[in-house]
């Protein structure tokens, strides 16, 4: 499954909350060495698909400050 498909259904305030359990779990210094390399990949994920809507959302706000029209974004999912 891709990271695309895989958060498809998450806003990005249920993306955060994900990613602030892992970051816990991961400073809690209770997770074995193996599970946290899994938590950071899972995390690191979360961030790069949060990091991806964030940014055609304030590339669509520059554009529309620019232009002052509103265009259409066909997608706001990153590589669409």
């Amino acid at each position: 499954m891709t990271e695309e498909k895989k958060y498809a259904d998450c806003s990005i305030e249920d993306l955060f909350g994900e990613l602030e359990k892992t970051a816990a779990l991961l400073e809690s210094g209770e997770v074995p060495l193996e599970e946290s390399f899994s938590l950071y990949e899972k995390g690191m994920e979360m961030l790069k698909e949060v990091t991806g809507r964030i940014d055609l959302v304030e590339k669509k706000m520059l554009k529309v400050t620019k232009d002052g029209a509103l265009s259409e974004i066909e997608s706001l999912r990153p590589g669409e």
